[in-house]
């Protein structure tokens, strides 16, 4: 009896062993599942690794990977804005991970320099108009939207918005603060009415008329474009793009990036996983299916992005960005911008 015994344990140790020792990686996700799981689906196929992926709003997985804490599940975040993945590393919830294809593929200003983070797509944010409009064969820089001929001409998002928040504390970066709060103070002159809603309420206020100028990201603009809702399609080929700063620091631009958690328990196939999102096919899903710019050089625009042309882009260190982020907040937060 006692031998049944010691062979059944023996037995199920085996079988939690194996269980145990299935590959797998756990992924927070601030991407929507239909616009992050085809491309997980292909690492599994590639590799056997098996993806348990969780969604969500990106500053909740936040909060939950620091909840979790020592016992978190989460190997590998996913999130939108260097402003977010800072704020991930300065609360300790990610790892250094370096390697020869992030090294050889991200751009240094795109990833931080101790590994902690790095860039998977460029997300631009420049000016828009209505085609055929007078504001249409303008050039433009943003400071143009501070001036004091655009009283009541302006559509933007709230400054609770991380994509602003890391606009202005590029702003900061580039041309200091004391510059920065001037064109805040004037550019919440100019606001046609209090900030409201997303990106794409700012392009649709734009066509109505509410406003002759809007700043939203170029993605926003081309999900309506490929919008199965003919409505939102409609409002979309109404739409200019103008790339402001072309002829100094250039339009700004922020990412989507990845980062490998702190207390990652599949660690190596999360590395795998992190390597996997940077090859050629990766990168060129994501720029066709998401229309955001590849970090890796050579990969093609999507056909959407490529019509609104080849711009100059700011070229600042997106670590820095995230620093100046609690500056930028209050600076927005005293020129009055809700």
């Amino acid at each position: 009896m006692l031998k049944i015994i010691r062979i059944s344990i023996i037995v199920f140790i085996s079988m939690g062993t194996v269980a145990a020792g299935a590959a797998e990686v756990n992924v927070y996700s601030a991407r929507k599942e239909a616009l992050i799981k085809p491309a997980l689906d292909k690492f599994t196929q590639q590799t056997d690794i098996q993806v348990n992926l969780i969604t969500g709003k990106a500053d909740a997985l936040i909060s939950r990977i620091k909840t979790e804490g020592k016992f978190s599940p989460a190997d590998v975040l996913l999130t939108t804005d260097a402003g977010r993945l800072v704020r991930a590393k300065q609360l300790g919830l990610t790892q250094a991970y370096q390697s020869d294809t992030i090294h050889s593929q991200v751009p240094e200003q795109l990833r931080d320099e101790q590994g902690h983070w790095f860039a998977l797509t460029m997300r631009a944010r420049p000016i828009m108009v209505v085609k055929g409009s007078a504001q249409a064969s303008l050039t433009l820089d943003y400071e143009s939207l501070a001036g004091t001929d655009l009283n009541g001409k302006v559509c933007v998002r709230s400054s609770s918005n991380i994509y602003n928040q890391s606009m202005i504390s590029a702003l900061i970066h580039q041309v200091g603060a004391e510059k920065a709060e001037t064109f805040v103070s004037g550019l919440v002159k100019n606001f046609a009415r209090p900030p409201k809603g997303g990106d794409r309420d700012q392009i649709k206020a734009l066509v109505a008329g509410q406003c002759q100028f809007a700043i939203a990201n170029t993605y926003y603009l081309a999900g309506m474009l490929q919008s199965k809702d003919p409505s939102q399609v409609a409002i979309a080929k109404q739409v200019h793009v103008i790339w402001p700063n072309q002829d100094d620091r250039g339009a700004h631009v922020n990412i989507s990036g990845a980062a490998l958690a702190k207390e990652a328990p599949n660690s190596d196939s999360a590395k795998q996983l992190l390597d996997f999102l940077l090859n050629e096919d990766s990168q060129s899903w994501y720029a066709q299916a998401n229309h955001e710019y590849p970090v890796r050089a050579g990969v093609a625009n999507s056909p959407v992005l490529s019509e609104m042309g080849a711009f100059k882009a700011e070229q600042v260190p997106l670590a820095r960005v995230g620093e100046l982020n609690t500056e930028a907040v209050k600076l927005m937060d005293r020129a009055g911008w809700k």
